[in-house]
C-alpha cells in the first residue's frame, strides 16, 4: 500500500508535509511487535524518526495506516462514526486512541489533526495542520522529562537535541530557533495545578505555565483541546 492508493482509496489528499517527510523517511518505523523496542528502536535513535521520543505516541507505519483507515470506515465497528466526518490517522496513544487528520474538516488547505477517543464518543482538536501539530508536540516533549522511566537529564538532552537536528527542517524558521534556544536551558522542577488542590511534580526545560504561553504564541488555534462527539450511536 502507498500513500497514493489511500488517497484514491478514500477520496482525500495528504498534505505536502507529510508526503516530505515519507520521502525522507521519517515514517519508516519498522513492523511493531514483541522485540521492536530491543531490535527496531534502536537504529532510530540517532537519527530519531517522527517525534520517536514523543510520550504516548506511536507512529503507524504506511500499512497500518491503511489498516486503520479502514476499520474507522467499517460499519460494523463499535464507534459508528458520522459519516460526514473523514478521520485519517497516522499514529496512536497506546491506550489506541488514534491521532487523525480531520480530512473533512479542511479549509484553506489546513487539515486539523485531531485525537479521536477510542473509548468516548469525543475527538480533540489539537492543532489546525501537521507543522503546528509537530511543535506543539516537541513543545511537550521538552517541557516533560520521562522521569517514570528513569531517563536521565543527560539521556534527555540528548534526545532532545537529536529529535530537532532531524525535525527542524520541518519547522519554520522562528518556531526551530525558539526550541534550539529552549536547549540550552537548564532543566527544572515544577509542580503543575490539578483540581481540587491537588499538586503534580514535572521536570523538564520549561514549565507548564510557560508551554501554554509558547503554544499561543507561535501556534495559536482557536479551537485547540475543544472537542465534538464522532459517533452516530447513542
Amino acid at each position: 500500500m502507498t500513500l497514493s492508493e489511500i488517497e484514491q482509496q478514500h477520496g482525500f489528499t495528504y498534505p505536502a508535509l507529510y508526503r516530505q517527510l515519507e520521502r525522507d523517511g521519517m515514517l519508516a518505523v519498522g513492523e511493531y511487535g514483541p522485540d521492536w523496542y530491543k531490535l527496531v528502536y534502536p537504529t532510530l535513535t540517532e537519527r530519531p524518526t517522527l517525534l520517536l521520543h514523543a510520550d504516548d505516541f506511536e507512529l503507524l507505519n504506511i500499512e497500518a495506516v491503511a489498516a486503520e483507515a479502514e476499520t474507522l470506515l467499517d460499519t460494523d465497528d463499535y464507534r459508528q462514526i458520522d459519516p460526514a466526518f473523514q478521520f485519517i490517522p497516522f499514529a496512536q496513544t497506546g491506550a489506541g486512541d488514534h491521532y487523525c487528520f480531520f480530512a473533512s474538516s479542511e479549509q484553506d488547505g489546513e487539515m486539523p489533526i485531531v485525537l479521536l477517543w477510542h473509548d468516548e464518543n469525543e475527538a480533540r482538536y489539537l492543532a489546525k495542520n501537521l507543522q503546528d501539530f509537530l511543535l506543539h508536540m516537541l513543545l511537550n516533549s521538552i517541557a516533560d522529562q520521562d522521569t517514570y522511566n528513569g531517563v536521565s537529564d543527560e539521556a534527555f538532552k540528548e534526545q532532545l537535541t537529536k529529535t530537532l537536528g532531524t525535525h527542524a527542517r520541518y519547522l519554520t524558521a522562528r518556531q526551530a530557533d525558539v526550541l534550539q534556544a529552549l536547549l540550552a536551558r537548564d532543566i527544572v522542577d515544577y509542580d503543575v495545578l490539578l483540581p481540587k488542590g491537588r499538586k503534580e511534580a514535572h521536570r523538564g526545560l520549561l514549565t507548564d505555565m510557560e508551554l501554554a504561553s509558547l503554544r499561543a504564541e507561535l501556534i495559536p488555534y482557536e479551537k485547540f483541546d475543544s472537542g465534538f462527539a464522532y459517533s452516530t450511536a447513542g
